[in-house]
């Protein structure tokens, strides 16, 4: 199966560029970088990730200069870092990023040490104000420094952070105590105010940024996948070669046990092959010569011979880890307001601070209560958690969704699965097997019908269509003939030239178009069509049109595909059946699988039209197929799901690509889908939640800055875990078997 390949340029033309974002704390941040990026010449769309940290940007092809992408994301205060895919420099920049972090966790320790002993006072125990300015200034200048260099570069670049909060949060209490000791008043000091809002704000980032790394789990998964080298056979014997060596067509060995390096054809050896991180299916499929093999599966205990068809960006696995990383790198339609908020937050925080100061000075005479409750109003008042929420969600979704075999194209089809009232079906191939057998055979003429298949089998040679192929091979040894003016009617059939006969082949609607009477057979193919076989007419155009027989095949349904209609039924969805069938086979397959609504006799284009009508009608609906004519209904609906092992077309007109053609995956997609929004709506719930419970009650002075502190990490460390928990999400377990 090769599933569609992402669009990665925008329509005309262009290129891609993907850069790693360094400095961001918030979503004013990603906002900023965002908008600098956009002013690039050449630029024509961008989009930041605060939780991967990385920029997409796609530009003008010739005109987009990676360069410039740099210098304008360093102008606005932060770094930048081109991404080119290289395996070495991903490997060294993921050892950089866990260096960090060890770093950081030091260093939060560090920080809590030392203000471990200005929270004695909380105890009823006393501490000198010489020694908690001691213990609060390092903590203030030497690792609060982050803060104040970041608030320092969104000022010079215009704009405000989270790292402003906590700098002038932090500052005011610490400065305030610093006068007042000098002072030597004797009034209560506010250091631990300072310092432990400044641990705190650490600690939850450190947490926070140890639950985004798992969040790239999946990701990190399938890249770990690919063999680093592989063997070769040239020059009568076997070599040794780095995986992005082999060539198309280079036969590659592979050993039992090992992973198979790349894509390609079996040329010898047979076994079971695990393909399981690549299409969630828990058994070894079995392999023999001439079928297709993935790269990134893992060999039985077979020896295979594999011909590579495709390498590097054309392998499957990377076009699965290409599709995956374009949906999560994505905002989904719901993000827009997120981004609209954190645009003007930060300004709507401080003017919120300084309203809560005024008040408390002026209109009480409470100067300390006044700056101490503005303090707390900054420090618990930050974008993280709104920045965080959904892509954070989005990525372990689409991350969980994968290691099922359901790939996500992008986060709007994300958002649009899980609002399907309707689901559209294609019959074969999606709820039949798609691999037809010829039943019955019927001639007008007496023992006729060995000529009626010689004659339908040659017109069909080279096709690939199902039907073709279970007819070529009903007729293998028989001798069949040149085929000329040959013409394929979409959704009808064919007609050709066999030895100077002009034949006909196809449905019922071919017959009527061109004349043909059914009368001698009509009784026996609408017995056969009630039980749900395919009927294809053949008759002779010339010098009259004649009908000269039929051939019915049947094409069995799938063992869940029964199953997979009962659980789309119980959530909420309503059933189509769509095919080009004739009505009385799709109505055969509909009553066995209890489905009540069908359109059946419907050509390529008609699809398109029957979907159409039925969002008019005001449903969301979902189309699900397998074949090049089920193309434009999969982009016409408001969501396609392409049925993996179909074709190519379907697969790129799709938004959800399902890589078996397991009807319980359909159910599978929408569910994760559905688990996935909700985690988002709740990560934004508990974002604003936090906000709107939170800066009320500082300005009320219902909390001090340590427990603002502790609150604002709390939030952003809320938000990530609870998308973690998607992990935990399983598809039915009938479709893993």
């Amino acid at each position: 199966m090769q599933p569609a390949e992402p669009t990665l340029t925008p329509a005309g033309g262009g290129e891609r560029r993907e850069l790693a974002i360094s400095g961001m704390t918030c979503a004013s941040c990603s906002g900023r970088v965002e908008k600098v990026l956009r002013k690039v010449p050449g630029v024509l769309h961008a989009e930041v990730n605060l939780a991967t940290e990385h920029a997409t940007v796609l530009g003008v092809d010739g005109v987009l200069r990676p360069a410039d992408l740099i210098a304008a994301v360093q102008r606005a205060g932060y770094g930048a870092r081109l991404l080119t895919g290289d395996a070495a420099q991903d490997r060294a920049a993921a050892e950089e990023d866990a260096a960090i972090r060890r770093r950081e966790g030091r260093r939060v320790f560090a920080a809590l040490v030392l203000c471990a002993p200005l929270i004695l006072p909380m105890a009823g125990l006393s501490l000198p104000g010489w020694v908690a300015f001691a213990l609060a200034t390092p903590v203030q200048f030497y690792f609060g420094r982050r803060f104040y260099v970041g608030a320092w570069k969104a000022l010079r670049a215009g704009t405000g952070n989270m790292d402003l909060l906590v700098a002038l949060g932090s500052s005011a209490a610490y400065f305030y105590s610093f006068y007042l000791l000098a002072d030597g008043s004797g009034r209560p000091l506010y250091f631990e105010g300072a310092a432990v809002v400044i641990a705190l704000v650490m600690l939850g980032k450190w947490m926070e940024a140890r639950a985004k790394h798992s969040t790239t789990a999946a990701i990190r998964a399938l890249m770990s996948l690919r063999p680093e080298s592989a063997r070769v056979e040239r020059d009568g014997g076997e070599i040794e070669v780095p995986a992005d060596a082999v060539a198309v067509d280079d036969v590659v060995v592979v050993r039992p046990g090992e992973r198979l390096p790349v894509d390609g054809v079996l040329m010898s050896g047979t076994g079971g092959v695990d393909e399981s991180l690549l299409t969630g299916e828990s058994l070894p499929v079995e392999k023999h010569p001439g079928d297709r093999v993935v790269g990134g599966s893992i060999n039985g205990a077979g020896l295979l011979r594999i011909r590579t068809s495709a390498v590097g960006a054309r392998s499957t696995l990377a076009r699965i880890i290409a599709l995956v990383e374009n949906a999560q790198s994505k905002k989904p339609p719901v993000q827009r307001l997120v981004d609209r908020i954190a645009a003007v937050f930060v300004a709507v925080v401080l003017a919120f601070a300084l309203a809560t100061f005024l008040t408390w000075w002026l209109g009480f005479g409470r100067f300390d209560t006044g700056l101490i409750a503005a303090i707390s109003v900054l420090v618990i008042a930050c974008p993280c958690s709104l920045g965080l929420a959904t892509p954070t969600a989005l990525m372990v979704g689409t991350g969980t969704a994968a290691r099922a075999g359901i790939l996500i194209r992008d986060a709007e089809a994300l958002e649009r699965a899980h609002d399907l009232t309707t689901l559209v079906v294609d019959k074969t191939g999606t709820l039949t097997e798609g691999k037809p057998v010829v039943t019955d055979i019927a001639a007008v003429e007496p023992g006729g019908e060995d000529a009626l298949l010689c004659l339908t089998a040659s017109a069909q040679t080279g096709s690939e269509h199902p039907l073709a192929r279970a007819i070529l091979a009903r007729a293998t040894g028989l001798s069949l003939r040149p085929v000329a003016q040959f013409q394929s009617r979409a959704g009808l059939g064919l007609t050709a030239s066999i030895d100077g006969n002009h034949v006909a082949i196809g449905n019922r609607r071919l017959m009527t178009e061109h004349g043909v009477s059914f009368e001698p057979l009509a009784a026996a193919a609408s017995k056969l069509e009630s039980e749900g076989r395919t009927v294809m007419w053949v008759a002779s155009l010339l010098p009259a049109p004649r009908l000269l027989g039929f051939i019915a095949v049947a094409d069995p349904i799938k063992p869940t595909a029964l199953e997979a209609i009962r659980d789309l039924r119980s959530a909420g969805l309503e059933i189509v059946l769509l095919t080009g069938d004739n009505r009385r086979t799709a109505a055969a397959v509909a009553a066995a699988l209890g489905i009540e609504r069908v359109l059946a006799e419907v050509l390529p284009d008609d699809k398109v039209v029957e979907v159409r009508r039925l969002q008019t009608a005001g449903r969301h609906v979902g189309m699900v197929g397998d074949g090049v004519n089920d193309a434009p209904a999969l982009a016409a609906a408001d969501i396609g799901f392409a049925m993996g092992g179909g074709a190519d077309a379907a697969m790129a007109a799709a938004g959800i690509t399902l890589m078996r053609g397991d009807p319980l995956l359909i159910g599978d997609a929408i569910a994760v889908s559905r688990a996935t929004y909700r985690k988002i709506r709740q990560g934004l719930f508990w974002a604003f939640f936090y906000n709107l419970i939170g800066m009320p009650a500082a300005a009320l002075g219902l909390l001090n800055p340590m427990i603002a502190g502790a609150a604002m990490a709390a939030s952003s460390v809320t938000v990530v875990v609870n998308a973690l928990l998607l992990r935990r999400w399983r598809p039915t377990a009938r479709s893993r078997r």
